[in-house]
């Protein structure tokens, strides 16, 4: 193999990559926090029409995840939490009901 072939091989990996990567980049730019409906008082998950039915008995709770039963890790509020990017989950601070 000539010296020629390899820097074409080199290049065009680095091409590749480079793709690879703003592909990833603006993917996570435009997603959106997970969301669950849960229960304000309790952090227990309840089905999405206890949210989208206008009942009070649920809440959007975004980001963060399920544990032992609760939501954790994530909040009420969606503009606080952060979404995506490199090396991860996005992640909030919870905040009480209300």
């Amino acid at each position: 193999m000539t010296t020629t072939g390899r820097r074409r091989f080199r290049s065009g990996t680095v091409i590749l990559g480079g793709m690879g990567v703003l592909a990833a980049a603006l993917a996570a730019c435009g997603s959106e926090p997970d969301k669950r409906c849960v229960d304000p008082d309790t952090y227990r998950p309840l089905p999405p029409e206890k949210c989208d039915d206008g009942s009070g008995q649920g809440r959007y709770y975004y980001g963060g995840g399920v544990r032992n039963g609760k939501a954790k890790g994530g909040s009420f509020d969606k503009s606080s939490v952060k979404t995506g990017g490199f090396g991860g989950h996005g992640s909030g601070h919870g905040s009480g009901g209300g």
